[in-house]
């Protein structure tokens, strides 16, 4: 069983593949606490139901889209994931997984989306701080990421940024992992409104520049506003 948020069909907002239409599998439950969290339905405040693998897979294949994406929460919580991938791979659907990449598991997929979350992520003001030493020792876990990185063909890296200085944290941390070609490096700025991602998405693409990455959009935001479904 796997506790799921929503399902729901619409465009790839971010990453390699945005503008790709796709269809969700949103999972509910997080074990990080990320302060900007735009789907605190998932972490935070955690909502769902729990779905068999073979109920979420009739829903999915109903849209008839070859594209699907799971995404979170965290999808590698559930040691089903592997089953559901198994499906939805058997039924030819491309399959991107979304993950903060704290939780190793071997599943099939076709594209490997890892968000490792910077220090700009830990809620150290928010309900007291009361996860954020936890959120602080869970946020990176060097040999979960090295793992990924060596045992997946298909993969990006996507950073979320907020502050110039966070920058610098990337390139220390990309330093201590295996080398990742920089077209698999992505830049994407923290913002729930479109004002906020044009503000910081200036000096980002300067950045990327600099160093050689992709500029990652938010396509959904953009379109559509900071709202579920979408």
């Amino acid at each position: 069983m796997i506790r799921v948020a929503e399902i729901f069909h619409s465009i790839q907002g971010e990453g390699i593949l945005a503008g790709t239409p796709s269809v969700f599998i949103r999972v509910s439950g997080c074990n990080l606490r990320c302060r900007w969290c735009d789907t605190e339905y998932t972490s935070w405040q955690p909502e769902g139901t729990m779905r068999a693998v073979h109920e979420i897979v009739h829903e999915v294949l109903a849209y008839r889209c070859p594209y699907v994406v799971l995404t979170g929460g965290e999808p590698f919580l559930y040691p089903e994931l592997a089953a559901l991938c198994q499906q939805l791979r058997a039924a030819d659907r491309h399959l991107t997984i979304e993950t903060a990449a704290t939780i190793y598991r071997e599943v099939p997929c076709d594209l490997l989306s890892l968000s490792p979350k910077l220090s700009n992520s830990t809620p150290w003001q928010r309900e007291g701080g009361r996860f954020a030493r936890r959120h602080e020792r869970q946020r990176i876990q060097l040999e979960v990421l090295g793992r990924f990185l060596t045992n997946y063909r298909d993969y990006q890296v996507k950073f979320v940024v907020e502050q110039p200085s966070d920058l610098d944290e990337i390139q220390m941390l990309l330093a201590r992992l295996p080398p990742i070609p920089k077209e698999r490096i992505l830049l994407m700025p923290q913002g729930v409104t479109p004002e906020e991602l044009r503000e910081r998405g200036r000096w980002l693409v300067e950045a990327c520049k600099q160093f050689g990455y992709r500029y990652c959009p938010r396509l959904q935001i953009e379109l559509f506003g900071n709202r579920r479904g979408v």
